[in-house]
């Protein structure tokens, strides 16, 4: 787990290198345990290490195999690694190190771009050909890890960040009128390839891209699992979904032990994270490390869910370690969460993960988190009403559910210089669910949540604030076999029992029933929801500076509205409308646009 960065030239000058060593500076917390560099002529790589596999210098990057005369930058972890490294020495291959970036470089040089096809693990790679000049990029099937772009006349940047393409220097930061009506609308979500600044993009997820020397490019989307039933499922009962769903999920959670360090668990006292503990421990991990976060109440809102998390850590003996957080703690931490975030994220326990990975990282730099199980399994609120409704209709009421607001509502609230026509984000939707490849509404819903939403909030949160402190999290439930498996899983299974009916089940088999039988929780910071003291002063000062004044992104009448009464308006999912409009302009502060 690690951070990488690189700049390729096709003008026919040198790579700025000093360029690229910002760009690592900026890397420093997602890897703190080694720097490297290197350059040849018009690329140039650069990276920062988080050693976790073959922890010897051998292991260190960028990687060069003058044999093959490939090198490559990577951020991840291959989990098959040491099959494919046996595969690959049956194929004649000699290796100089333990690590699975020489799998990568290895298997790169025997099957090309159908490399990633042979991958489980979340990954992005960044590899060039000596002898062609050619660079070839490569993102994970759910988009676990990121990679941001930023091209120019003549060039182009990567980094694993945002932040760390800023730091650079010379990128267009005038904001983007259509990332801007994603954010605004859907929750901060704003779908690859666009970030809020015109001067950035993403490589989307399950995504290769091929660069020749002379600049010209080429993507291919390498994985698409179809949310259809499938004929050699047929004949399968409610019970076999369940056996085959549990023995999936066994294999990716065994699949992610594969480490030279330990490896904890995030431990929420829900059940995704609940179930990952007690998989566990029927694969004999004993003394296993648990980790739970719990804030101060606000607003007559509860700010812990220790109660269930305890049930857990006592059941199976776990080394528990429960933290908590004082809303002045959390007040301090803000600026240090803001600035780990890639692009700009409302949900309110991006915070509660970057507080959590801080203490988390000082007595372990591994673990599993439960993240992903309610996409994959059909845990949240709007997927029952879209059982049994043409797609417009489910359109609709998805809509309805999830946005934070309509498009009037976004047009009142946006400057002048940002007022589009139409509704780019309801858009987006429709044209999404209206693919083929889904059988029904909820599979279409399921399928849009997996590919998108998932990737730039969940899964984004996750990184962002693991890796600010060079913690690795791994995700068991985006194990893509289960993800493909989960796909074909008829929709009525997974809406059963109030939702994640299948998951529940085998979590009875598994876990207490206590943490199962229990209304759903979101891991809640109050002080966020409900906004007062420090934090609303943050807000408050954020939003009437000069800075904001003069990017005008937001309408003064209508900011004025939210300040006079700012936790009266609130989102669909229950977020503070206000902290929406504040973050978004403490995050462009903080991070110098």
């Amino acid at each position: 787990m690690c951070g990488l960065s690189g700049e390729i030239r096709f003008d026919g000058s040198l790579a700025d290198t000093t360029a690229v060593a910002r760009m690592v500076d900026a890397l420093v917390p997602r890897g703190p345990d080694g720097e490297g560099h290197w350059s040849a002529g018009r690329v140039a790589f650069g990276h920062r290490r988080l050693s976790v596999i073959d922890l010897s210098a051998s292991g260190g990057q960028p990687m060069v195999d003058s044999e093959l005369g490939l090198s490559a930058v990577f951020n991840g972890c291959i989990y098959d690694y040491k099959e494919l490294r046996a595969e690959l020495e049956g194929h004649g291959y000699r290796f100089f190190s333990t690590s699975d970036t020489e799998v990568l470089l290895k298997g790169y040089h025997h099957w090309g771009v159908d490399f990633v096809d042979h991958l489980h693990g979340m990954f992005v790679v960044v590899i060039h050909e000596r002898d062609s000049g050619r660079v070839v990029m490569a993102r994970d099937r759910l988009g676990i890890k990121p990679l941001y772009l930023a091209e120019a006349p003549g060039r182009l940047r990567f980094a694993s960040s945002l932040p760390a393409l800023l730091r650079a220097g010379d990128v267009d930061t005038s904001i983007d009128p259509v990332a801007l009506h994603h954010y605004l609308t859907w929750h901060a979500v704003v779908p690859a390839p666009r970030t809020l600044l015109n001067g950035v993009r993403k490589l989307p997820p399950a995504t290769v891209r091929v660069i020749e020397a002379d600049g010209t490019s080429t993507e291919r989307r390498y994985w698409e699992p179809t949310y259809e039933r499938r004929p050699e499922h047929s004949g399968w009962s409610a019970r076999d979904w369940e056996d085959a769903i549990e023995e999936a999920l066994r294999v990716a959670v065994r699949r992610r032990l594969v480490a030279d360090i330990p490896v904890g668990v995030l431990l929420s006292g829900g059940l995704d994270s609940s179930l990952i503990v007690g998989l566990l421990a029927q694969e004999g991990q004993t003394g296993l490390a648990t980790y739970s976060i719990g804030f101060e109440a606000a607003g007559g809102r509860e700010g812990d869910e220790f109660q269930y998390s305890d049930v857990i850590a006592e059941r199976f003996e776990t080394d528990h370690h429960r933290i908590r957080v004082s809303s002045d703690e959390l007040a301090a931490a803000l600026g240090h969460a803001i600035g780990a975030m890639a692009e700009p994220m409302v949900s309110h326990d991006v915070v509660a993960f970057d507080l959590l990975s801080e203490r988390v990282s000082q007595s372990i730099r591994v673990v599993q988190s439960g993240q992903g199980a309610d996409e994959v399994f059909a845990g949240y609120h709007w997927y029952p009403p879209l059982a049994d409704v043409g797609r417009d209709e489910a359109v609709e009421r998805y809509a309805a559910a999830f946005f934070d607001r309509g498009a009037d509502d976004t047009a009142a609230l946006v400057g002048e210089r940002y007022a589009l026509d139409g509704d780019p984000s309801l858009d987006f939707v429709r044209d999404h669910m209206s693919r083929a490849g889904a059988q029904t509404a909820v599979d279409a819903a399921l399928r849009l949540d997996s590919e998108v939403m998932l990737v730039d909030d969940p899964v984004k949160r996750v990184d962002n604030m693991s890796m600010a402190w060079g913690l690795e999290a791994r995700v068991p439930f985006l194990d893509h076999d289960l993800v493909e498996l989960a796909a074909a899983c008829p929709p009525e299974l997974k809406l059963a029992d109030g939702g994640k009916g299948v998951l529940k089940a085998i979590g009875r088999r598994i876990i207490p029933p206590e943490v199962i039988d229990r209304p759903k929780g979101y891991f809640p910071v109050p002080a966020i929801t409900h906004l007062e003291g420090k934090v609303l002063g943050l807000v408050k000062d954020a939003l009437s500076s000069d800075a904001a004044r003069e990017r005008a992104l937001f309408r003064p009448e209508y900011v004025s509205r939210l300040l006079d009464h700012p936790n009266a308006d609130l989102t669909p999912l229950r977020g503070n409308k206000l902290w929406q409009l504040g973050l978004l302009e403490l995050w462009l502060q903080n991070h110098g646009v």
